[in-house]
């Protein structure tokens, strides 16, 4: 007969392990959240509130990225850990709905800057404690836990509690420090106690969370014309921002991806761990930013393309939103590249010079129409990954 006790028991994973509904269940709260970074930046766009939004979506990266490694090691679909992840939920949709506020708290309510900043620490004690109970007898564990709780949880913790304090320059100043150490005390504790168990879990659950930012992209277009009228101009700039995303796709899925993917299962031990630490957690952070930062230019391009009433034909973007439209490209590009180094060791040529030009395009998207640039950008995504294929291609085949 089976007892509570035994339902209630979390279960290990092993090298076949994939990702569960219970996990896919678990991500559609960060789609939610990822929508708000969107939102809090197209709400009054400029330079400190792009910052200040990069520094909001990178604490919710850590969130999701903690219980991508707790659930490679334990299965998130059995005992009490389910129960955890709907927890982690709740307390995530409530810090998804301060972030509107989070550097503009509205007044009435709980403090959305305090309230976001309480709740992600619940979130990263939660994952600790669960951790420590998944697995009971793993003293070097044990001891990783130990070290990022000193090292990495609390100092920020407290940064970002005093930063709640303060608006404006000052709070993005010391929130931004927070992220910094917490990201850089990852590297203090060592890779020495954390495992990964399931090299394909870890890459399909990385992969699984760039889609959602893919699909936040396209959710940015249906809301850049939500209700006005849909004309040419309309369907053009649509189709043109959805080659942009297929590009970024392609991109990912057929090529990094797939290498990195390939050489976590090579990797054993600390060395796996060093591989995953550095290729998911850290370099696809840049791909879910850039995404997102696209995703704030093609809105806004749809909104001006379809406001007739507003905006002529003519009308360029301006200030930060027109650089995020090809910045945004700018850093998938360049973080693309950097996995593909770590990965493979390959330098891409391609990739590096396609993202620093998109990066600097910006100057040049405040002097043209809106839709004029959304366009190019397309067939620019395109023509660059083609090139990109063919150079990879000739490298992999080798001097004949």
């Amino acid at each position: 007969m089976t007892t509570g006790r035994d339902r209630s028991r979390m279960i290990a994973t092993d090298d076949s392990h994939r990702v569960t509904p219970a996990e896919l269940f678990f991500d559609l709260v960060f789609v939610y959240a990822i929508t708000q970074v969107t939102a809090l930046l197209a709400a009054g766009p400029s330079i400190l509130r792009l910052v200040g939004g990069m520094v909001v979506l990178a604490l919710l990266w850590w969130c999701w990225c903690c219980f991508a490694w707790l659930g490679n090691v334990v299965r998130a679909d059995t005992g009490s850990l389910f129960g955890v992840l709907v927890a982690v939920m709740a307390v995530v949709l409530i810090v998804s709905l301060t972030v509107p506020g989070v550097f503009a708290d509205a007044e009435g309510g709980l403090p959305a800057p305090l309230l976001f900043v309480l709740c992600y620490g619940a979130v990263r004690m939660l994952h600790l404690v669960t951790y420590r109970l998944a697995s009971p007898g793993d003293r070097a564990l044990h001891a990783a836990l130990r070290r990022t709780a000193l090292l990495s949880v609390a100092p920020p913790f407290v940064l970002l509690l005093v930063g709640s304090a303060f608006t404006g320059l000052t709070q993005v100043l010391i929130w931004l420090g927070a992220v910094a150490i917490d990201y850089g005390g990852i590297y203090i504790t060592g890779s020495s106690g954390w495992r990964v168990v399931s090299p394909g879990h870890f890459a399909e659950r990385h992969g699984l969370i760039v889609i959602i930012a893919l699909g936040e992209s396209i959710v940015a277009i249906g809301v850049g014309v939500s209700g006005l009228p849909v004309d040419v101009p309309v369907i053009v700039a649509a189709a043109a921002g959805l080659l942009v995303v297929a590009g970024l796709w392609r991109l990912y899925f057929r090529q990094v991806g797939e290498a990195a993917e390939h050489r976590l299962f090579a990797l054993t031990g600390d060395d796996r761990t060093r591989l995953a630490r550095d290729v998911y957690t850290f370099l696809h952070l840049p791909l879910v930013a850039g995404v997102v930062l696209c995703a704030l230019g093609m809105k806004k391009v749809l909104t001006q393309v379809a406001d007739s009433g507003h905006y002529s034909l003519s009308e360029p973007l301006h200030g930060v939103v027109a650089w995020a439209l090809t910045g945004g490209v700018g850093i998938f590009l360049l973080g693309s590249a950097a996995i593909i180094l770590r990965t493979t060791g390959r330098v891409t040529t391609v990739l590096i010079a396609g993202g620093l030009v998109c990066l600097a395009a910006g100057a040049v998207v405040v002097l043209m129409p809106a839709l004029a640039a959304l366009v190019l950008l397309g067939a620019a995504v395109a023509t660059m990954l083609t090139v990109h294929g063919r150079t990879t291609r000739a490298v992999e085949a080798g001097p004949a």
